[in-house]
């Protein structure tokens, strides 16, 4: 149980890495914290065994990226690997740049796009588009901590953004906007995920990597502790409570010896091996499971 950190390549769907990942370690559990489009490369944290069971209760925890994107074309999929639907011949310069990106810092409502995993009456929306359907869709809150333009060619109008956003924004979708507060359009040409799950890409093994470590019979190297993706504080039980808190008993603050205020904390058991994450129930002053790895 735990969690590998792959840099995803270029060209490869989040499932086919799953995918991979289920041939090499030969279990058919294998879940990621996050989709990657086949276009983007970098951090994908794949679950591997109990801990996929942690997937639907990852913090929000915010993403960073690297984006590259060009000024004056769009595209049906808003990045370059799609098909190019409208031109500009407006160009801006980096000062209405850099003052249009801080423009989205915060809160802001996102539409997502027609190319996207979301569904929509059972459908994912890429399914819709791919047949040239476009439905009516839901604008999402969502939260952009800080966008920086590290680079920027006026004269070709093509730059490079870091970016750091909350889950499930599409950065596409976000130089798309950007672009169009400017008077202009924009489509993203690359995106390297360069941070998720509390892993960065200097911590991530490559596809070729773990085939390696498989045929070398080191594969379990790569995985990674479960408890990385939680940034809560830690309770270690004692052998007793071990036993209790399995058997479904609710310990209570007092046993734990832990305050009484509202926390959420990640569990080891007495030999200090990471089996759930809980929740202190102020009202009743006892420790209640969110999820459990045993």
């Amino acid at each position: 149980m735990g969690i590998i950190p792959v840099n995803k390549p270029c060209g490869w769907t989040s499932f086919d890495v799953c995918a991979k990942l289920r041939g090499l370690l030969k279990i058919k559990r294998v879940g990621h914290g996050g989709t990657l489009d086949p276009m983007a490369t970098g951090v994908l944290p794949v679950f591997v065994g109990k801990a996929t069971k942690a997937c639907d209760i990852l913090p929000e925890k915010p993403k960073l990226y690297t984006a590259c994107f060009e000024l004056g074309l769009s595209t049906d999929t808003q990045d370059i690997s799609g098909e190019v639907i409208e031109r500009s011949e407006k160009k801006a310069s980096r000062e209405q740049l850099e003052a249009a990106a801080k423009g989205f810092v915060g809160e802001i409502m996102q539409l997502p796009p027609m190319y996207s995993a979301v569904k929509v009456d059972g459908k994912r929306l890429y399914e819709l588009a791919r047949e040239g359907k476009s439905v009516e869709r839901q604008a999402k809150r969502r939260r952009i901590d800080f966008i920086n333009i590290t680079d920027f060619d006026e004269q070709t109008q093509a730059g490079k953004m870091d970016v750091s956003v909350s889950k499930g924004t599409y950065v596409r979708t976000l130089i798309d906007d950007i672009g169009r507060s400017l008077g202009t359009l924009a489509v993203m040409t690359a995106l390297e995920r360069t941070s998720a799950c509390g892993f960065d890409t200097k911590q991530c093994f490559s596809i070729g990597q773990l085939e390696k470590m498989s045929e070398e019979n080191t594969l379990e190297r790569a995985v990674m502790p479960l408890e990385r993706a939680f940034d809560y504080p830690s309770l270690i039980l004692s052998e007793c409570q071990t036993k209790l808190y399995k058997n479904g008993v609710k310990l209570r603050a007092q046993q734990l010896e832990i305050s009484r205020a509202e926390q959420t904390y990640c569990i080891f058991d007495s030999e200090k091996i990471f089996i759930a994450i809980a929740r202190l129930d102020t009202a009743k002053g006892e420790l209640r499971s969110v999820k459990n790895f045993y």
